[in-house]
């Protein structure tokens, strides 16, 4: 069964970050979103990339380390919606 939330994330990673020539099945849901040569994701995608989820999904990601460790992939960026709901 298909993650509703992958792939919405996926969708907002390529208009967020401008990835030209990236489809979302193009993204694996395991592969670590930043500091891969992949997508030579830096942190100010990070933090551009977090402002967009904060936005979409309405859910506050408050440190630099819950950050860093919601966005270690689009699985952990999934749980981290499932596990924190909006306005929480």
């Amino acid at each position: 069964m298909p993650d509703i939330f992958a792939d919405r994330l996926k969708v907002l990673i390529i208009a967020t970050l401008k990835l030209e020539g990236v489809r979302p099945e193009d993204i694996p849901d395991d592969e670590p979103l930043i500091g891969t040569p992949r997508f030579g994701l830096d942190s100010i995608d990070a933090l551009e990339l977090v402002l967009a989820i904060e936005k979409e999904f309405g859910v506050k990601i408050g440190s630099s380390e819950e950050s860093r460790l919601a966005l270690g992939s689009v699985n952990t960026l999934a749980a981290y919606l499932r596990t924190h709901p909006a306005g929480g």
